[in-house]
């Protein structure tokens, strides 16, 4: 699980953030102000950082100098403009990306799993019962013999992987598909590739073990060893 420090003064933004990144899989910790966040990095370890440029006592480009020389974490900026001096110098100090408020959710996570990626902070191997999965190669294996998925079907099995013990609801599927895909995506079709994903994963995709189905509520993932 990949730990998130999130460093924002205004509390409704934070507190939506949170709920975010915490239905995403992450554990986040939050700051609101510099002070605040210079004693976080001191006690706690990150794989990133999330900074608003606007903080109550002072910058966040001061936070971020401070979380490059206590973690070499990737930080990713909030601002509330596109200012471009602003940005030129986030850039500058080192941090790794930027957004501009207000932002579209998916866009936010597509932007933290890049930097995770890029920076090796996130996980790539993932063993679920008989299940191997390389998301750095991009390899399925089951039971040692390498499974071919569609981009889509991939797509999905990353999304039960990411949220361990958590029930994944059809919307949250569909939101993921439909930023994946290059086609529609609706409710009917998103049976019909879970359907296709279970024959090429489970044993007996019939009494499926891995993706279980929460009956009015989605989907979760069946067996709770998950390691990396």
């Amino acid at each position: 699980m990949a730990r998130i420090f999130l460093v924002e003064d205004d509390k409704g933004i934070a507190r939506n953030l949170v709920l975010l990144l915490r239905a995403e899989g992450f554990a986040v910790t939050h700051a609101a102000t510099r002070k605040e966040a210079a004693a976080a990095l001191g006690s706690e370890k990150f794989d990133l950082a999330l900074v608003d440029i606007s903080l109550p006592d002072g910058n966040g480009f001061a936070v971020c100098t401070a979380v490059r020389e206590a973690q070499n974490c990737p930080v990713i900026f909030l601002t509330a403009s596109d200012d471009e001096a602003s940005v030129v110098t986030g850039l500058g100090m080192g941090a790794d990306d930027y957004i501009v408020k207000p932002f579209r959710p998916r866009e936010l996570i597509a932007r933290i799993e890049a930097a995770l990626r890029r920076s090796g902070h996130s996980q790539s191997v993932f063993e679920v019962g008989g299940l191997h999965v390389d998301t750095a190669g991009g390899v399925v294996k089951k039971n040692g013999e390498e499974v071919f998925l569609s981009a889509l079907e991939y797509r999905l099995l990353l999304v039960f992987l990411r949220n361990p013990g958590s029930i994944v609801t059809r919307g949250k599927l569909l939101d993921e598909l439909w930023d994946a895909a290059g086609e529609f995506v609706n409710d009917n079709t998103l049976t019909v590739y879970i359907k296709r994903l279970r024959e090429k994963i489970e044993e007996y995709p019939a009494s499926p073990r891995t993706i279980l189905t929460v009956r009015g509520m989605g989907y979760r993932l069946g067996h709770s060893d998950v390691e990396e």
